[in-house]
């Protein structure tokens, strides 16, 4: 392993041992309620969107509050839109005046949010969109995504990117040094020639290292099609990040890179079909899922970054408070099958899945039976088995009947000697398996 994927291990450390974040979106597309690319979607001019900011109030944001309720969900870290496509600001950046300070907020809601969650002992990291459809000097018409991409007026408006550079690398500037440690710097996003170098990402990387230099980045200063030096390769680039980010989807296997080696990665998540605020969005994903797809993130050595969208008010949605809560149950009695663990030596079984730390095994159960659960390939291993939840013991055994079919080594008991139903936790039952060193 290389010197830079060694030094990349190092500071993923704690990231990877923590499985389990929260991602906020929220700025002035939180006020109309319907999207964050709201301005892109109906190509919106600038004279229409700009006055939300009399709007945004933030009058009921209590950050330590937001704060509380990830701690006991189990959340060990939080990342908030610092600012996203439409260029507004929740920080007192000092290169601009679309920001929350001038906003009916008056407030510096990134400082507030950092203190916050920082109280609670949990890591903080900011997103902070490469895009910006409020600068004179970012790319309008022509462009992918500018509202005013297709507007006839913009077409031979002179812009200056490099000024656009420059603002954009002295707000990222403010935030490595005015607001204390930041533990990661979430980027959004490279799209066809907007990428890479278009970005001035090795000036950006200059920043990091000069001021935050134990920071984590994700991989998105780079385009998602180049295939030379990203985080996949051997040799990646310096702004290819420290971990990948599929988005609303799960890979069905650990990432690797092209030498086989694990890359850490999570999936960001919305809690129900919008990443901001939209209250006719009732589509919430139940606890259920939603543990089930954190169990799945980690099974494959993968972390699950959960998103809600504020209200513009500053109050996290009732539903999503309530699915916060359930979540949090499960993950006071089950946290230790989550944290610091990874991909299990064993193959996923039929009725649910394994994560493993160490030589301890867990074993999450998702499927009812009417026998008990199979464990296979474990070979005798097997020194204690116990219901995670209370720490009763679980006899491992093989039923008479089955002395014909060698391949099946144990099964797990829980009510009876023949039978798995009805399970402990409809959720997720986790079984706790210590296994004796492999020789």
């Amino acid at each position: 392993m290389n010197e830079q994927l060694t030094d990349r291990n190092q500071r993923t450390e704690w990231y990877r041992d923590s499985r389990f974040g929260l991602f906020m979106h929220w700025g002035l597309y939180s006020v109309l309620g319907i999207d964050e690319w709201i301005r892109s979607i109906n190509q919106m001019p600038e004279k229409d969107y700009v006055h939300l900011m009399d709007q945004f109030t933030a009058e009921n944001y209590h950050p330590e509050e937001w704060a509380k309720m990830a701690k006991a969900a189990g959340m060990k870290y939080a990342i908030l839109t610092a600012k996203h496509h439409d260029g507004f600001c929740l920080f007192d950046s000092q290169l601009t005046d679309y920001k929350s300070t001038n906003a009916a907020a008056g407030r510096d809601l990134v400082r507030e949010f950092l203190d916050a969650f920082r109280a609670e002992g949990i890591k903080v990291g900011l997103y902070y969109s490469l895009l910006d459809w409020h600068h004179p000097d970012y790319p309008h018409y022509g462009d992918r995504n500018h509202p005013e991409r297709n507007n006839p007026a913009y077409k031979d408006v002179p812009y200056n990117f490099q000024n656009y550079l420059d603002y954009m690398h002295g707000q990222i500037k403010e935030l490595l040094t005015n607001y204390g440690q930041i533990d990661v710097m979430w980027f959004d996003f490279s799209y066809e020639n907007m990428a890479g170098d278009t970005w001035g990402a090795d000036q950006i990387m200059d920043l990091i290292h000069q001021y935050q230099p134990q920071m984590i980045i994700d991989n998105r200063l780079e385009g998602a099609g180049n295939k030379v030096g990203s985080i996949m390769t051997q040799h990646p680039k310096r702004y290819a990040g420290d971990f990948a980010s599929p988005e609303q989807v799960i890979p069905p296997y650990p990432i690797v890179n092209e030498m086989g080696e694990p890359v850490p990665w999570e999936s960001c998540i919305t809690i129900n079909k919008h990443w901001c605020y939209n209250p006719a969005d009732l589509h919430y994903k139940p606890a259920k899922l939603l543990v089930r797809t954190l169990v799945d993130c980690v099974s494959k050595s993968g972390n699950l970054l959960l998103n809600i969208g504020p209200t513009p008010k500053g109050e996290f949605p009732v539903q999503a408070q309530e699915i916060l809560q359930e979540i949090g149950a499960w993950m006071k009695v089950n946290h230790e099958s989550i944290y610091g663990n990874h991909v299990a030596e064993i193959a996923k079984p039929d009725w649910g899945r394994y994560t493993q730390k160490g030589n301890t095994l867990y074993a999450h159960i998702y499927e009812e039976s009417i026998s008990a659960l199979e464990i296979r390939g474990l070979q005798g291993r097997i020194k204690r088995m116990t219901l995670l939840a209370d720490g009763t013991e679980i006899v491992p055994t093989k039923h008479w009947t089955l002395s014909a079919y060698p391949d099946v080594d144990y099964f797990f008991l829980h009510q009876s000697a023949t039978d798995s139903y009805p399970l402990p936790d409809p959720i997720d039952t986790v079984v706790k398996i210590e296994l004796e060193p492999q020789e």
